[in-house]
């Protein structure tokens, strides 16, 4: 009986003694890890990108906007496209719901910004202090505007981060005048920058100003007086998400008079639901490449077996002398699975670090995270070893049952 110190030992020296051989029976496996590695990694790196750029807009939050249109059977929010049906008197109420942390309403608008000798054409957000609360957001410079400033409807304005660079890339933007719609209006701050949201917009391509100043003198002036665009609705806690918003739904059917079977004129969005979608919507990509890229280890291991048969036949006499000298049939049979096993495993593990660097590479390349979990990794070289098993074992078998005297006779 063989010791396994001898069968390693035996094995290695059949692989080193055709390097060349064995690396390219094992380029498939390398092919194949390296391809769900960097597929998964990509797949991943999309899902975390869309998970953060929606968490960007605020955590625990509910967005209600006026009216609600089908598309191909889909309702979709016409985000104050369609008539002012949001008002005031509809804050106040949702704010007195239960579990309501904070709720601000807003009203959007664009306009043609003129400071420092540039002009830019932004959106304009009319918010109230408590969008800050509600929108998980931050003053990098400066400070925002306060509740008595929002009564009064000041002339002042908080920049987003793309709006202070283009309109001053060179200047303090903190107590400069800008035009706005033909008025003057002061610089008090300056946000935090977030980014692209989930729906490919920059949310730092934005001018926040108090409502009452965006109703009375830029797009409010051609609105109702008490109606707005947007209500931001912050819950006190992710689990109270869900029924926070069948509150604020029921709560404004009934002040809007809405029977029963008939449309709502408002559409309650759950930023919490749509980042689930859009991460199962994620993961099934995800594992589509991945699904796609495994197929390459089922070539690589057909052309493990391939070559593991052709070494059988070169080797028969080496076998008929080891069986006759006594060695037994378990020990042939172990010999030649160790050694499809081992090129299997030595593709996994070159193909996981080649998996690894393109991950890389893809992901710098579409500005994506990178993200390559270790259980991942350890299935792909999991995997790549059962496929030299699986792969191994015909070939293996075959080498076990030669019969040591015809195997002895053949040239």
């Amino acid at each position: 009986m063989m010791r396994t110190a001898d069968l390693v030992s035996s094995a290695s020296r059949a692989l080193r003694s055709n390097p060349l051989r064995s690396a390219l029976t094992a380029l498939g496996v390398i092919i194949g890890v390296g391809s769900v590695v960097a597929m998964v990694a990509l797949g991943s790196g999309a899902q975390a990108q869309v998970e953060r750029s929606i968490a960007s807009l605020g955590s625990n939050l509910l967005i209600v906007v006026p009216g609600a249109q089908a598309t191909g059977g889909v309702r979709m929010a016409q985000g104050g496209g369609g008539r002012d049906t949001l008002t005031l008197d509809d804050v106040e109420a949702i704010a007195g719901l239960e579990g309501v942390l904070a709720v601000a309403p807003s009203q959007r608008g664009n306009a043609q910004l003129v400071a420092n000798g540039v002009n830019w054409n932004t959106r304009i957000e009319g918010v109230t202090p408590s969008y800050m609360l509600a929108r998980d957001w931050e003053v990098a410079q400066g400070r925002f505007f306060d509740e008595s400033e929002e009564r009064q409807a000041r002339r002042v304005v908080v920049l987003g981060a793309t709006v202070a660079r283009e309109l001053f890339p060179n200047v303090d933007p903190i107590g400069q005048a800008m035009r706005i719609s033909g008025g003057s209006y002061e610089v008090i701050g300056v946000l935090e920058s977030k980014g692209q949201s989930g729906f490919g917009m920059d949310q730092d391509d934005v001018v926040l100003a108090p409502l009452t100043t965006v109703k009375r003198r830029i797009s409010g002036r051609f609105r109702r007086a008490d109606t707005v665009s947007q209500i931001s609705v912050k819950a006190a806690s992710e689990g109270e998400l869900n029924r926070l918003q069948e509150d604020v739904e029921n709560l404004l059917r009934d002040r809007h008079r809405i029977r029963p079977g008939d449309e709502d004129d408002f559409t309650v969005q759950n930023l919490s639901s749509i980042t689930e979608t859009a991460a199962a919507t994620t993961q099934v990509f995800t594992y589509l490449l991945g699904g796609i890229s495994a197929v390459s280890l089922l070539v690589g291991g057909i052309g493990i077996m391939n070559i593991m048969l052709v070494s059988v036949t070169e080797r028969t006499r080496e076998i008929g002398l080891r069986k006759a000298l006594g060695a037994r049939q378990s020990d042939i049979l172990h010999q030649f699975g160790l050694e499809a096993v081992t090129l299997s495993l030595a593709g996994g593990i070159v193909g996981l670090a080649l998996g690894v660097a393109g991950a890389w590479g893809m992901t710098s390349l579409f500005n994506l995270p990178l993200v390559i979990a270790p259980q991942n990794a350890l299935m792909a070289i999991g995997f790549s070893g059962l496929v030299g098993v699986v792969f191994g074992a015909y070939p293996a078998w075959r080498a076990a049952k030669l019969d040591p005297i015809e195997a002895l006779r053949r040239e």
